[in-house]
Parts: C-alpha cells; structure tokens; sequence
C-alpha cells in the first residue's frame, strides 16, 4: 500500500475518532432518550460539544474528496513527492483543525483549514 493510502487510513480513523469525541460529549449535554431518538430535529450541542460536532460534519464533507482524491491517484499510479506531501498536508492539517476548533480558536481554524485544502490541490495537480 502507498503512503497516500496509508495517509487516507488515519484520515479515516481521525473521522473515527471525531465522532467518538463528538458523542461522549453529547452524553454530558443530553438525555440518553434525545440520543437514542430518531432526532427529527438535529441536537446541538453547546460549547466545545457544539464545536466537535461541527468538526466531524466538516472532516466529513472534506473525506469525500481527498479520498476520491488519493482513490484516484492510486489507480491512475500516480504516487510522487507532490502527492506524498499533500496527502501529509491534509491529515495533518485536518488534526490540527479539529483541535483548534474544538478549542474555539477561530482565526486559526480557518488558516489550519486551508492546510488541508492546499494538500488537496496538490494531489489534484498531479492527477489531472
């Protein structure tokens, strides 16, 4: 297995890790009941479990293309330093945006966003 798909692997286990953070704290905010329901209206939380939560929707919605991303460089075999780095770019700007974000640190969370967002151009500018 490649380093990009290496990479997509942790990427899925931050997801994992993620959702976990963001239901542990959603135990401390709601009922089991609100948790186990079937949710008609979305439960957010307040504070550092509103902050997770939103966390996880973003890394979600940024999965599917850096995965479709590093799918699709590994059956074109394209594998180089540019997708390499980029693919580190993402993960390890993905780690940091969860916990500036979990933090509240605003500011940075934008910029730690735009690290994973730049290691996604990278790998698309070696696949297309």
């Amino acid at each position: 297995m490649n380093t990009e798909l290496t990479l997509l692997a942790w990427a899925v286990a931050l997801t994992i890790v993620q959702v976990v953070v963001a239901s542990i704290g959603g135990m401390t905010q709601f009922s089991p009941g609100t948790l186990a329901g079937n949710r008609e209206t979305p439960v957010d939380g307040k504070g550092w479990v509103g902050r997770a939560q939103r966390a996880h929707r973003n890394m979600l919605e940024s999965m599917v293309p850096f995965s479709a991303l590093v799918l699709i460089a590994s059956v074109a075999a394209v594998s180089n330093p540019t997708t390499v780095l980029g693919a580190e770019l993402f993960l390890v700007g993905r780690i940091a945006y969860a916990l500036v974000y979990i933090a509240g640190i605003a500011w940075l969370r934008t910029a730690v966003w735009i690290v994973g967002l730049v290691g996604m151009l990278m790998i698309l500018s070696q696949v297309v």
